[in-house]
């Protein structure tokens, strides 16, 4: 493997291992603030979005014209990439529907202890493709990629929160709820390195540009299926409109520095 490569899976890492930051935040620290969260969250959803649209499926069409295929085949990709993401996130709203019993302090801790582990699972799937996606636009640009890797950090922050706190709460044992978090944080730089070794071979330049118009089908539907919804449950309006607008100007000015 390369320099390359590997700045792109160093980058994958540290992207992966916000979710074990979420993790220690909520048992050691309690949370963060709503309009910090809010105001982060749509940062990240701004940045996504701008990448997806100003750089990664245009860029993807351009490629693809150049060799001779038809550029709609950027969007069919970005169409395949969100396909993927809300079958995950239908996934994750099927769990978040069950119910906790009521009836003794002991099944209520079993059942939250089973809706840490689903939760876990969930975003450990969640986590492996996206982890894909992180580690190929790195590879794509690295300095392009600095913003998203930060998007996607911290949008990993409260995944998480989600995954640590029933199981911290179910168990008592912040070792477990840490273990749970980072785990399922690693699956990113998993995910990066089994795709790489796996794909590698068939990474041409068409293949290249389908794949990048499927992350950016990734990021959009992230940043519109979960981003935005999370954001706009800290019942911060203001600070999350700002949070788009910054996050889309920030990263649209740093494509026209970089271009």
């Amino acid at each position: 493997m390369g320099v390359a490569p590997l700045i792109a899976l160093s980058l994958s890492v540290i992207a992966g291992l916000a979710t074990g930051l979420g993790g220690l935040i909520a048992v050691f620290g309690g949370g963060m603030s709503r309009r910090f969260l809010a105001g982060a969250l749509g940062f990240s959803a701004g940045v996504m979005v701008c990448i997806s649209l100003v750089e990664l499926i245009p860029e993807a069409a351009a490629d693809l014209r150049v060799a001779g295929v038809s550029p709609w085949m950027a969007l069919v990709a970005a169409l395949v990439g969100a396909v993927v993401v809300m079958l995950f996130s239908a996934a994750a709203r099927f769990r978040s529907r069950t119910e906790l019993p009521a009836n003794t302090d002991e099944v209520q801790k079993r059942a939250l202890l089973r809706t840490g582990v689903l939760t876990a699972i969930v975003i450990t799937a969640h986590n492996f493709p996206e982890g894909f996606a992180t580690f190929l636009t790195a590879l794509h640009d690295p300095y392009l990629a600095l913003p998203v890797i930060a998007a996607i950090a911290l949008h990993n922050v409260p995944e998480g929160i989600a995954v640590a706190v029933p199981i911290h709460h179910a168990t008592g044992s912040r070792k477990r709820a840490l273990w749970a978090s980072f785990g399922s944080g690693l699956a990113e730089p998993a995910g990066a390195v089994i795709g790489w070794l796996l794909l590698a071979p068939l990474l041409t330049p068409v293949v290249l540009a389908a794949v990048l118009a499927g992350v950016a089908g990734v990021m959009i539907t992230i940043s519109v299926a979960e981003l935005l919804p999370a954001a706009a449950a800290q019942k911060e309006k203001r600070t999350v409109v700002v949070g788009i607008a910054s996050g889309a100007v920030v990263m649209w000015v740093s494509l026209l520095v970089l271009s």
